[in-house]
């Protein structure tokens, strides 16, 4: 049995090398696809510093920032949609579908087109929203007791109510606003600069050692808060640690790239088929959140025949994906 084990742990460290192999793959790419093509010697040579003229310009100006911020926010959706699927033990339990992203989208929305603030303060705008949306549905969900069906339904309440707002944001925003505002609820990665990404690296480096430390009682909270309990998980200490990292991932990344749709819904779900049964995947949800943005992005812009936001080629794959995934639960007969 000791042998089977270490040959499965073989496996998923192997697999979770592939999908490593995979993003830096996807990244290099990025660096040297675009309106001209520059070869990996010319990439490595901006990179070390010595690049000029064109390369100099178009790669470590244009292309790093933007392949950069694909591969954090990437890896933060990843994360953050695993973290709160595992949490509460349901596919649907994505930041993205209970309303977590919508309270960052709503936040960010406003202080665009209401106070027309910075970068830099439309982020932490994002990451309060987030934080308070986290914060109200946890607490409407657990009076009488945490119950992770009922943090879903309300969940997704929420994000109608905040829907809403941000509708009407929109329907009152002048002619000029309009562009920014919607090009960033489509979840885009232009205009990507190294202020908008060192907050999601700076987010994504304070959340790693949390959740790599973490790891032992995520997997225990699988099992049940009683079961939990038993094992000696102080379980609301334990739970209130993932949602504010999660949250804190999700929020900041958003406010980056705005609400690139259903990456956080479909990364964990990929990851699990991709490595097979494991305690955590909470980084192999992370590659496949790389994965997808970064693909999505290069996809949008240069293979599609018209440039489109990296969030229209995720929304186009999620969208099935969910339907599919309500089907399958409606005919098994279970519960959300």
């Amino acid at each position: 049995m000791r042998a089977q084990r270490a040959a499965r742990a073989r496996g998923r460290a192997w697999r979770t090398a592939v999908l490593a192999v995979v993003v830096a793959v996807l990244f290099a790419a990025s660096l040297m696809i675009g309106e001209r093509f520059y070869g990996p010697g010319e990439v490595l040579a901006v990179l070390t510093g010595q690049g000029s003229g064109g390369a100099k310009y178009a790669v470590g100006h244009l292309r790093l920032p933007r392949a950069t911020l694909a591969l954090l926010a990437g890896a933060a959706f990843g994360a953050s949609g695993v973290l709160f699927q595992t949490m509460l033990r349901n596919q649907l339990a994505s930041p993205d579908i209970i309303g977590i992203s919508s309270g960052a989208s709503a936040a960010g929305v406003v202080a665009i087109l209401g106070f027309h603030l910075s970068q830099t303060t439309v982020s932490l705008w994002a990451l309060a929203g987030g934080l308070a949306t986290a914060v109200v549905i946890y607490l409407l969900s657990s009076a009488g007791g945490f119950a992770g069906t009922r943090l879903i339904l309300i969940g997704i309440g929420v994000a109608a109510i905040l829907q809403s707002v941000v509708t009407y944001m929109l329907s009152r925003a002048a002619a000029w606003d309009l562009p920014t505002a919607t090009r960033w609820l489509t979840g885009s990665l232009n205009g990507a600069t190294w202020e908008r990404t060192v907050p999601v690296a700076v987010a994504c480096v304070l959340a790693a050692p949390v959740l790599l430390a973490g790891n032992h009682r995520l997997a225990v909270l699988r099992l049940g808060d009683d079961a939990a309990s038993a094992l000696g998980v102080r379980t609301g200490a334990a739970r209130l640690t993932v949602i504010v990292a999660a949250v804190a991932l999700i929020a900041v990344a958003t406010s980056a790239c705005g609400p690139i749709a259903f990456v956080a819904f479909m990364a964990g779900p990929v990851a699990v088929r991709l490595i097979g049964p494991a305690d955590t995947h909470v980084l192999p949800a992370a590659l496949v959140g790389a994965v997808l943005v970064l693909a999505a992005d290069l996809a949008g812009q240069y293979f599609l025949g018209t440039r489109y936001p990296a969030g229209v080629i995720t929304g186009v794959l999620g969208a099935p994906y969910l339907l599919y995934l309500l089907i399958r639960t409606n005919r098994s007969g279970a519960a959300l």
